[in-house]
């Protein structure tokens, strides 16, 4: 076999119960690792006997790797209920991941000039691939706007963390397209909280986009209204993949495969993709 195509096994050495069909589990290599992982990319994670998806990497450091999983099928089901002690195979990392963070520049006033505003936008499950751009945009965070949008508070992942990236002094921003009794945030498409934010030079900033596609293309509008620049806006495609390394060309969106090319790409070269229904 290829053995690019070969699973590694890891083991489930602990598990988050996120929301009632979300789970973050923190996987360790049995024996050799895969290759070192960048934010944004990809694995795909294989629950022996049942089959093989695409999970976005939400953490992880040195040969430990975190993946947080939605239940939408049997084998997503399957990886998301993994109990501590089962393993599960991966294999990767794949796909281009999110740019690095912009340089540092000046800082006047606790603020940066000249550009470098990190603004960081996420709906659902989007905010999973986002996380560890968020942790490293924690080195500079008078400087990071977290924009998180869910269908319910219930939905929310990460929530133990929001009040950790707020106290190490970033600005995160928190809303739900439903309310339920007690709930006293804002309500509303993640897009509103744009609305009304202080921000320094638009112009210079770089926002980083996850979530739904309708969502990720009126946060994208939304970005542009208020002057970010098309170019300086990224957002993660999401597309069928099976094989992960772009020789099946089942995750192929006009030009792109998703999995090699992807799935972080520019507004520019998604924009048009993502807006033909027929793709």
């Amino acid at each position: 076999m290829n053995a690019e195509m070969t699973p590694l096994p890891y083991r489930v050495v602990d598990r988050r119960q996120e929301t009632v069909d979300t789970a973050t589990l923190l996987l360790e290599p049995v024996g050799d690792s895969l290759r070192q992982w960048t934010p944004g990319q990809f694995t795909m994670v294989y629950a022996f006997g049942v089959g093989e998806i695409p999970v976005s990497i939400s953490g992880g450091s040195g040969r430990l790797i975190q993946h947080t999983v939605r239940e939408v099928g049997a084998v997503s089901q399957a990886i998301c209920r993994a109990p501590i002690g089962a393993v599960l195979g991966l294999r990767g990392p794949y796909g281009c991941g999110w740019p690095s963070l912009p340089p540092e520049g000046d800082v006047t006033d606790g603020r940066s000039v000249g550009g470098s505003e990190i603004i960081v936008m996420a709906g659902g499950i989007g905010l999973a691939p986002l996380r560890p751009t968020v942790l490293a945009g924690l080195a500079r965070p008078e400087r990071l706007t977290v924009l998180i949008g869910a269908r319910t508070p219930a939905d929310l992942i990460f929530t133990p963390e929001h009040e950790q990236w707020r106290a190490a002094g970033a600005r995160v921003l928190i809303t739900v397209d439903r309310a339920v009794a007690g709930w006293t945030g804002r309500v509303g498409v993640v897009t509103t909280l744009l609305a009304g934010l202080s921000l320094v030079d638009t112009t210079a900033a770089t926002a980083y986009v996850c979530g739904p596609e309708i969502m990720m293309r009126r946060s994208t509008q939304a970005l542009l209204d208020v002057g970010v620049p098309t170019e300086r806006i990224w957002v993660s495609l999401e597309r069928n993949m099976r094989c992960g390394i772009g020789l099946c060309g089942h995750c192929q969106l006009g030009p792109v495969l998703v999995c090699r090319d992807g799935p972080v790409v520019d507004a520019t070269t998604a924009t048009p993709l993502v807006l033909r229904k027929e793709l």
